[in-house]
């Protein structure tokens, strides 16, 4: 018997019973598209999140007070931990020739007031050239200089979100809110960001940071931002900053350096492994469809046994008989496979559509994974069904009840 008549007569014998079929496959239905799904989020999630960073500016490096490991863990030393201060961003600014900004970072929770409003908020101190390095931008108004920075004026940029909840549909520009117990002035409205990588750039004020450290009662930074000439210099602006630091802070590194992509790839290495995971566990729902398909085989080859018996009896080999069910099982889960495929792509572009927040990204790789996984499936669980109907005797078939 040719592989066409085999596969002729599989289609055959599963058309006969379409619903038991249907209802056979659709565990690998959505076992694929399951699998498919999972991944789509997955790599929709690490596109979302390389994104947020490129939004938030290119080629940055953030120095943080303490030393970290390479993996990531707090370094045990037996010195103290030193607090960067202002002059730390300065000293980076003017020693190294591959920086183009060196920004100190002030951050506090304040009290925002105006008449019988109030809220409490993110306050961050900066200098003026954080607005061009992290890509913002004013709807109205004006971010505060570097005269501002230096003459330490209580002027703010506010978030839509704060001049939502405190001023209300009042033009905001010139107004004077109160910032803890100190008065500022309104000389920006920041234009809408939204949320970024968890943190929500419409609910912040922004400050000098030599206002912010008046306003804290703190010398020490949050962190200093900085901003690398080129993507090609970031390695050795890095080494750069930590000569400069390590010579002033008296030999000890006692900060760390860190580019967006080594923060980028802590992120991605963790989305990784929970789209392994989530595949894995998405890939358990194929093997119940695989047993499914298995039992339904077993069935068959009950139902059929008096067929297998006057088959064998005209002549038809023991392979004939095996490739046959083979052949269905493979079918089956062929089939639940396309049909998991094809939900799975439409699903993966439709969840963006009502799920604004969900972001997917569909993967050549986990298509072929999840049809192949299919195929094997069918191929695993249907050996020993088929080697059963293969195995038996033609005469105590014929005779079977």
């Amino acid at each position: 018997m040719d592989v066409i008549e085999i596969l002729r007569m599989s289609r055959s014998t599963i058309m006969i019973n379409r619903t038991r079929a249907f209802l056979t496959v659709l565990g690998v239905i959505i076992g694929v598209t399951a699998v498919i799904l999972m991944v789509s989020i997955g790599e929709g999630a690490r596109r979302y999140i390389r994104d947020e960073f490129t939004g938030l500016g290119s080629n940055i490096l953030v120095v943080v007070p303490g030393k970290t490991s390479s993996e990531g863990g707090p370094h045990m030393g037996t010195s103290a931990v030193r607090k960067l201060v202002y002059e730390d961003a300065e000293l980076i600014k003017r020693r190294s020739r591959y920086i183009r900004s060196s920004i100190p970072v002030v951050v506090g929770t304040s009290l925002i007031k105006y008449k019988a409003k109030s809220r409490y908020t993110y306050v961050e101190g900066v200098s003026e050239e954080f607005f061009r390095v992290r890509n913002l931008s004013v709807d109205s108004g004006r971010f505060f200089t570097e005269a501002d920075v230096e003459a330490k004026r209580r002027v703010c940029v506010i978030g839509r979100t704060v001049k939502k909840e405190i001023l209300g549909d009042m033009n905001p520009l010139g107004t004077l809110i109160t910032i803890g117990e100190s008065k500022f002035r309104v000389v920006g409205l920041m234009a809408p960001k939204g949320v970024t990588l968890g943190f929500d750039f419409d609910d912040l004020v922004f400050i000098p940071v030599t206002t912010a450290m008046e306003l804290f009662d703190t010398d020490s930074l949050f962190n200093i931002t900085v901003k690398v000439r080129s993507e090609h210099e970031i390695h050795l602006a890095k080494e750069d900053i930590k000569k400069t630091l390590i010579k002033k802070h008296a030999g000890e590194e006692d900060f760390t350096v860190l580019s967006q992509d080594e923060m980028l790839s802590v992120m991605e290495r963790i989305l990784k492994i929970m789209t392994a995971v989530l595949a894995g566990i998405a890939s358990i729902s194929l093997l119940v469809g695989g047993v499914g398909i298995m039992n339904i085989m077993l069935v068959s080859v009950k139902e059929r046994t008096r067929e297998i018996g006057l088959r064998k009896a005209i002549g038809a080999k023991n392979r004939d008989i095996l490739f046959q069910f083979l052949a269905e099982a493979v079918m089956l889960s062929l089939v639940g496979g396309l049909l998991g495929i094809l939900i799975g792509i439409i699903l993966s572009w439709m969840i963006p559509i009502f799920i604004s927040y969900l972001p997917t990204k569909l993967s050549a790789w986990s298509v072929v994974m999840a049809f192949s996984f299919s195929v094997f499936v069918g191929i695993f669980f249907g050996v020993y069904p088929a080697r059963k109907a293969a195995s038996l005797d033609p005469i105590n078939a014929l005779r079977y009840e």
